[in-house]
C-alpha cells in the first residue's frame, strides 16, 4: 500500500472531512433557490441556518482540498475524493425527509461541519498548520 499512498493517516483524515463536505453540500443543494426550500425550512431561523452551514461549508470544503493537497499523492486525492463524491447519497437517502429537508437537520449539519473544521484545526498538519505559515 506504501507505493499507492504512503500517508494512510491522512487519507483517512482527507476522507472524513470530504464526507462532511459532500453530505454538507447534498443538504444545501435542497435549499437554493429560496423559493424552492421545502417550508420546515423556510420558518423562522431557516435562512439564518442555510447562511450559516453554507459558510461553514465553504470552509470546509476548502480546508479538506487543501489537506489533500498538502499531504496527499494527487491520485490519491482525486480517486478518494471521487469515491466519496460517488457514494455520498447513499448515507444522506438514509435518512428521514423531514431531517433533510428542516431546521433539525441544518442545526444538526451545522454541529457536524464545526466537528470537522474543529477536527481539521487540530489534526497534526492541518488548518493550524496552515494558517501559522501564512502569518
Amino acid at each position: 500500500m506504501d507505493a499507492i499512498e504512503p500517508n494512510l493517516s491522512a487519507l483517512a483524515v482527507f476522507a472524513a472531512l470530504w464526507t462532511a463536505a459532500c453530505l454538507g453540500f447534498l443538504v444545501l443543494a435542497g435549499m437554493y433557490p429560496a423559493r424552492t426550500r421545502p417550508a420546515a425550512a423556510r420558518k423562522a431561523g431557516g435562512l439564518a441556518l442555510v447562511a450559516l452551514n453554507s459558510l461553514l461549508w465553504l470552509a470546509l470544503a476548502a480546508g479538506a482540498l487543501a489537506y489533500g493537497y498538502a499531504h496527499l499523492r494527487l491520485t490519491s486525492l482525486v480517486i478518494v475524493g471521487g469515491l466519496v463524491v460517488l457514494f455520498a447519497p447513499a448515507p444522506f437517502e438514509l435518512l428521514p425527509n423531514a431531517f433533510r429537508d428542516g431546521r433539525r437537520g441544518l442545526a444538526a449539519l451545522v454541529a457536524l461541519q464545526a466537528a470537522a473544521l474543529a477536527a481539521w484545526l487540530a489534526v497534526p498538519g492541518g488548518g493550524a498548520a496552515l494558517f501559522q505559515h501564512f502569518a
